[in-house]
């Protein structure tokens, strides 16, 4: 698809399950993104996480299931334990569809140095 502009590719990405408006739904909650942060590390169990907040354990398992949902963190079963890890291919996807915002489009640099002679 060209853009506006009728140069170059936007990059559209599409999720499998829940797509970038569930995702950016899931990011805007401070407490999702403190549990992200918090997996940045390695991976946790349930209790570990549901111990950094002062809520019920219902609450942060409320919360792990909307990221878990989004396709952000993975849930793994060891023994009696579940473990939580972060979903790193779908914050590259994140990224490269930002990537089209930023930067210089192609054709503006020689627009730019023709204008500057």
């Amino acid at each position: 698809m060209q853009n506006a502009a009728g140069g170059g590719f936007l990059v559209f990405l599409r999720r499998d399950n829940m797509g970038f408006p569930e995702t950016f739904k899931a990011l805007s909650d401070p407490v999702r993104r403190e549990i992200l942060t918090m997996l940045r590390n390695g991976r946790m169990s349930a209790g570990e996480i549901a111990s950094k907040f002062d809520m019920t354990a219902a609450t942060v398992s409320y919360h792990l299931k909307q990221l878990k949902q989004a396709d952000l963190i993975y849930e793994t079963r060891e023994k009696n334990f579940i473990y939580y890890t972060l979903n790193t291919s779908v914050f590259e996807e994140i990224m490269m569809w930002f990537s089209q915002f930023t930067g210089k489009k192609k054709g503006a640099e020689k627009h730019e140095e023709s204008t500057t002679d």
